[in-house]
């Protein structure tokens, strides 16, 4: 990409889309383009078909999803499936059809089957069954990703897709009834810290593992691979190493200054037991997460307090 080249990051208010425009404006991109869902609606064909035909853009970075928790996934498997595939199919489309030089595709990691082998490797898409908590959405991210690969096969395109661990950091959603792991954590120990309360639950039994990736660091990281990778199959981005939820807990407790305790509610579902991303490929690209699990629960508890009225509003 050069500097002045015309890009499109979609779903730019959310956690990945924001980080990624802030970091083309931190590396001196000066030609953004992007919308807000209430200017232009993706699940709508005929408003992205003149979107695109008006705009022209270069590149495009498709961070635009439905995304949520365990219990959002649960209650909404419909608007799940059906939005996310409206989004892509959309996007991807007119990207074509409009002469887009390149476009980056955002996945998830929950692509993986539920029991998949440990750290989980880009070969094994498709090799055995998905967590059924969020199954119609891992579907849509899977049909995204053969999707691009179709169209690379069929008209040439040039399109390549990224498959994030779970992420965190500015312009999370905080919400607890649709967000993460982690915002729903910092969330619930902040407001606990506030009440003076004595305890704090956490859902399930704190043993599963999970791997976290700052913001920036997926922004950054999605930025060099459109500069420096051209290939069909998609690429894992993560730090290449997980912890327990227990543990996860006492940081963010750490972080906030919450002095009760923690009690696990194993009635609750677990989840996935362990998450962890191989990364060998995209450190053999040339790239690595910088930030610290340590360093970015700070950043991101920081972003929190200075936002935190719109923070915990319903989910944007």
């Amino acid at each position: 990409m050069e500097k002045d080249s015309k890009i499109y990051v979609a779903g730019h208010r959310g956690l990945v889309g924001s980080a990624i425009v802030r970091q083309l404006e931190k590396q001196g991109y000066t030609n953004l383009v992007y919308r807000t869902s209430s200017e232009l609606d993706l699940k709508d064909k005929t408003s992205v078909d003149a979107f695109f035909k008006t705009e022209k853009p270069e590149y495009v970075f498709l961070a635009a999803a439905k995304v949520g928790g365990i219990v959002a996934n649960n209650e909404y498997p419909a608007d799940f499936i059906r939005d996310n595939l409206l989004i892509q199919t959309n996007t991807i489309d007119a990207a074509y059809r409009n002469g887009v030089k390149k476009l980056l595709f955002l996945g998830s990691t929950c692509i993986y089957p539920k029991f998949a082998a440990q750290p989980m490797n880009e070969d094994s898409l498709l090799t055995g069954e998905l967590e059924p908590t969020n199954e119609p959405y891992a579907i849509a991210k899977i049909a995204g990703i053969k999707m691009c690969e179709s169209y690379n096969r069929q008209y040439g395109t040039n399109y390549i897709s990224v498959m994030p661990t779970n992420l965190y950091g500015p312009n999370d959603n905080f919400d607890l009834e649709t967000s993460h792991v982690l915002p729903a954590l910092m969330r619930k120990f902040h407001e606990a810290k506030e009440e003076n309360k004595s305890e704090v639950e956490v859902w399930g039994t704190g043993s599963p593992k999970r791997e976290f990736l700052y913001s920036d660091d997926l922004a950054d990281a999605t930025i060099y691979l459109m500069n420096n990778y051209n290939g069909n199959q998609f690429v894992n981005v993560g730090v290449g190493k997980d912890l327990p939820i227990k543990e996860l807990a006492e940081k963010i407790k750490k972080v906030v200054g919450f002095k009760g305790e923690i009690v696990f509610n194993t009635s609750k579902p677990d989840g996935t037991p362990r998450k962890l991303v191989d990364v060998s490929k995209l450190n053999e690209i040339g790239w690595q997460a910088q930030t610290t699990l340590d360093e970015g629960l700070e950043k991101a508890y920081d972003w929190f307090l200075e936002n935190k009225e719109t923070a915990t509003s319903a989910a944007k």
